[in-house]
């Protein structure tokens, strides 16, 4: 089929104004990006999540976790390991709760993080180049606000 008629048909098919489609293929068009640039170090975008969460606020139990990121708990279990193997976090007990562990980024993981962090702003940078400064802060103004709107209140 010639492009031209390609292109026609993706502007009249229904699938292009589905939200799922748009969200699914702007997905797999960051997510490839995204493990190009940590490619190197086997990590998930979802590890990275978890290592991000654990940086930022240490002392976070496995359950916390979870529960801000939305991963099963038996799912991060197994990114919390990896994480261990790849000497880039750690559990560690919580005082009073013998039951919870707490997870920390060890200096390891911080150094990966921030080398890591400065190459993923620069893919971001590059993948929304197409997008004016004021559309970049209003795309992530509605993702958010339609986030806000549909994950479960945590009380």
């Amino acid at each position: 089929m010639p492009k031209m008629k390609l292109a026609a048909l993706d502007e009249e098919s229904d699938i292009e104004g589905l939200l799922g489609y748009n969200l699914k293929r702007a997905y797999m068009i960051v997510r490839d990006d995204f493990r190009r640039q940590v490619e190197q170090s086997d990590l998930s975008p979802r590890a990275f999540s978890v290592l991000t969460l654990i940086v930022e606020t240490p002392g976070l139990t496995q359950s916390e976790v979870a529960r801000h990121l939305g991963i099963e708990r038996s799912g991060l279990v197994a990114i919390i390991d990896d994480l261990e193997a790849h000497g880039l976090a750690e559990r560690t007990a919580v005082p009073g709760d013998r039951r919870s562990q707490a997870l920390i980024a060890t200096p390891k993981g911080r150094a990966f993080h921030a080398e890591t962090m400065a190459r993923v702003h620069a893919h971001e940078h590059a993948l929304l180049a197409p997008l004016s400064p004021g559309e970049r802060t209003q795309l992530l103004i509605l993702l958010r606000k339609f986030r806000a709107a549909h994950e479960e209140v945590e009380l």
